[in-house]
């Protein structure tokens, strides 16, 4: 078969770009295709040195460094790209991916990270933090997504199956497109990560430091913790306004290497999450060295931690339900086997993710003739 992987944007090597990288060891010949491309040299080991084609909006100015200006211009830009000629078509979606044009000859497998949440159930939030929720600019905001909603859902039977990166997704899948997907986890790299069953007295938080991620609670409740002792690794536009909501007990350590990074993961007691994830990747490493998670019970963390097992699961993005959550976990901690933690981490392996897809995909191929 002639594949082609679709993917929306190559900039940075994140969460979707991990699938794309995974995609392209189970398919090494498949030949790229994106809205644009600007990864950095350093990066673009993780898709085999390959030069996707890319659309007009490559060329468009600023575009490098601000692509996302062009959002309303991406449908029009990722129906222009022509696959015609390959068997095997798969999107990696968060946002246009999904939209390619294909025929009835081939097999359409889009792999969604998540419907285009800004257009969608974070849509009144994104206005209001975007400040759009009035005036001129509001109004082409707010016609500019109404115009991407019409697009997603008309273009929802596009692929012919899709898989969600969650339960959650799925679930947010059914709901806005009206269609099944199945559920693959993405890949995580938990092999970078050792299990060490000797921890130290300190939590960790590891983040970019942007309002959804919720680092700023997670300080503020060990603000009112004084004798509990707090790590926080991530840099982001958030950072001076957290730091100075951090009291003496709390450490902001700002960007780390990965190294470092993994250092303080092995040894902490805990890593803490606060944020709503699509499936969140960082639990998962954390619990890769055999560290339990205290998280948000809502979103893809539902599906990684095992509350009572492997973590503890809260209710409510507040203070009294994170600083419960802590004192809970201390009751327990005790009864938290680091080799059972990694244990569950293993489930979301990089050749785990492979072995499904790989299942999937043939399962698919083998169902319809390919012309």
């Amino acid at each position: 078969m002639k594949v082609a992987i679709v993917h929306e944007w190559f900039v940075e090597f994140a969460g979707s770009e991990r699938v794309v990288e995974q995609l392209l060891r189970i398919y090494p010949e498949a030949d790229l295709f994106s809205v644009i491309d600007f990864m950095p040299e350093h990066l673009r080991k993780h898709i085999q040195h390959k030069r996707p084609t890319t659309t007009f909006i490559q060329k468009l100015p600023f575009a490098r460094k601000h692509y996302r200006n062009y959002l309303a211009l991406m449908p029009l830009a990722i129906e222009q790209l022509d696959v015609s000629e390959y068997d095997l078509v798969i999107s990696s979606s968060h946002a246009v991916a999904k939209g390619i044009i294909t025929h009835a000859g081939q097999q359409h497998i889009c792999y969604c990270h998540s419907p285009i949440r800004y257009a969608w159930d974070l849509y009144h939030q994104y206005l209001r933090e975007s400040g759009l929720n009035k005036g001129l600019k509001g109004f082409i905001a707010k016609t500019m997504l109404h115009y991407m909603r019409m697009w997603d859902y008309t273009t929802a039977n596009r692929p012919d199956h899709f898989i969600a990166n969650s339960g959650y997704i799925a679930r947010r899948i059914k709901k806005v497109y009206n269609r099944d997907a199945a559920v693959i986890y993405p890949p995580v790299d938990v092999e970078s990560f050792s299990l060490l069953t000797d921890k130290e007295d300190f939590y960790l938080t590891a983040s970019r430091l942007v309002p959804y991620k919720k680092v700023d609670l997670i300080v503020e409740t060990f603000a009112q913790l004084p004798n509990k002792k707090l790590i926080v690794i991530g840099d982001g536009p958030d950072f001076n306004k957290i730091k100075a909501r951090a009291t003496s007990n709390i450490s902001m350590l700002g960007y780390q290497s990965f190294e470092v990074l993994k250092d303080h993961m092995q040894r902490a007691k805990a890593f803490i999450f606060a944020a709503e994830e699509d499936f969140g990747i960082i639990p998962v490493e954390a619990q890769a060295c055999g560290t339990p998670v205290i998280a948000f019970g809502k979103g893809g963390a539902c599906e990684t931690v095992l509350h009572g097992s492997t973590g503890i699961l809260y209710q409510e993005q507040s203070i009294s339900s994170l600083s419960e959550a802590i004192r809970n976990f201390e009751l327990v901690e005790a009864n938290f086997d680091p080799l059972h933690v990694r244990e569950n981490a293993e489930r979301f392996s990089e050749e785990a993710f492979k072995k499904k897809m790989r299942g999937f995909i043939e399962q698919c191929t083998h169902s319809k003739v390919i012309y």
